[in-house]
């Protein structure tokens, strides 16, 4: 029978931290034994626990183990990380360590080291020369990286819930189309407000829904107002934005009265046109041709914006970016500072932001399909609340509720 001692601590009750660590045990078929446990008397005391983990072999005792290391449950005895050396670009030594986007830290030469630019679904690569890890997707591995294996000198902090009353606090992580819309996005409002004040940034995702439903202006205000930092979307939110800039319709349906227009279905490859004769959204609206809209707002006010293709992409824009890898890439380079994520009418674009992002960034999904909201959070976007809703009355209500 082999065995190893685990401590846990930090607000280990109410954030149901130590029940999570006992069903992993006996999830993974082990047992334990609690030697002693702390618990805070008041809300900012920590707790701390000590426990015996038992498991049939050594292997099976490292297989829990690893697991609970993701909950924050550290051995008692503590060894630095395993680095093994890549031997190829774009791949990972075979016991590589597969990240979480939950804080994470290694310990190298007897100290810690923070990881930066943790997202999940990646490695971890340590510099032994600067004394630097960092997180890194599979493929930007060079060979002769140095890449954390196993599961030893790996300290992973779970999210623990907060201690002031706000919005993810109110909703938690329920999907429901039943919630109080109008005291969620008030409460939403707050946030962002405060989200600002500290310096942090806003990422907006949207989708093309966000013009079809009319709602368009309604974003381009939040851009004004500076309560978007940063937008993520494709070559159709894009595409059927400037399409209404420059011809009133999206699709070749007038937003203004809901009616198709004659010949209009070819207006969106009219728009892309346009802006590639004109070199980009940038010079068209340098040289006045855009006057209006999400995109010249952006320009305008100086928000930086990414467009990453697909394969059913028409055109596509001149500033659509249609390799993946540079796409990521260029996602992951305004990550950083983001204390707030707000997914509107996007499935694809917000799973795989969602799957950048680290968990300590609050993550709000609106959507009108409620399974949308539901998928981000099975892909591992555990911190992230839902909200089903259209995106016109969402937005329309947003901008009231913030006043732009």
């Amino acid at each position: 029978m082999a065995s190893e001692i685990v401590q846990v601590r930090g607000h280990i009750i109410d954030s149901l931290i130590l029940p999570k660590v006992l069903d992993e045990v006996m999830d993974l078929k082990g047992t334990f034994e609690i030697l002693d446990i702390a618990i805070g008397k008041r809300k900012t005391d920590p707790s701390s626990a000590r426990l015996r983990i038992q498991a049939a072999s050594s292997r099976h005792l490292d297989q829990i183990l690893k697991r609970l290391a993701r909950l924050g449950a550290m051995p008692l005895h503590l060894t630095d990380v395993h680095l093994v050396r890549a031997t190829k670009d774009g791949v990972f030594p075979p016991a590589f360590y597969s990240t979480t986007n939950l804080p994470t830290e290694v310990r190298f030469r007897g100290r810690w080291l923070k990881v930066r630019n943790i997202e999940m679904d990646c490695g971890i690569v340590v510099n032994p020369s600067s004394g630097e890890a960092r997180c890194r997707p599979m493929a930007s591995i060079r060979k002769s990286d140095w890449v954390v294996c196993g599961s030893e000198g790996i300290k992973v902090t779970p999210l623990e819930r907060t201690r002031q009353p706000e919005v993810f606090q109110f909703m938690g992580s329920a999907v429901s189309s039943e919630k109080p819309k109008t005291q969620l996005i008030q409460r939403l409002a707050r946030e962002m407000r405060a989200i600002r004040r500290a310096g942090e940034k806003i990422l907006v995702v949207a989708g093309p829904a966000v013009v079809h439903t009319g709602s368009g202006p309604y974003l381009e205000r939040l851009i004004k107002a500076g309560f978007v930092h940063v937008l993520f979307a494709g070559n159709g939110l894009a595409t059927h934005d400037i399409e209404s800039a420059l011809y009133g319709t999206s699709l070749g349906v007038r937003l203004d009265r809901g009616e198709a227009v004659k010949d209009g279905h070819d207006h969106h490859m009219r728009a892309i046109n346009t802006i590639r004769n004109l070199g980009g959204i940038r010079q068209a609206v340098r040289r006045r041709a855009l006057k209006r809209g999400i995109m010249h707002a952006c320009v305008r006010y100086r928000v930086p914006f990414v467009l990453c293709g697909s394969i059913r992409d028409d055109g596509p824009l001149p500033d659509v970016i249609t390799d993946t890898l540079k796409a990521q890439d260029e996602m992951r380079k305004h990550i950083p500072g983001v204390g707030l994520a707000l997914m509107i009418a996007s499935t694809l674009h917000a799973i795989a932001a969602g799957n950048m992002l680290p968990a300590t960034v609050k993550t709000v999904c609106v959507d009108i399909n409620p399974a949308v909201v539901t998928k981000l959070a099975d892909r591992g976007t555990f911190q992230g609340i839902g909200i089903v809703s259209d995106s016109e009355s969402f937005l329309r209500e947003l901008c009231s509720a913030l006043h732009p």
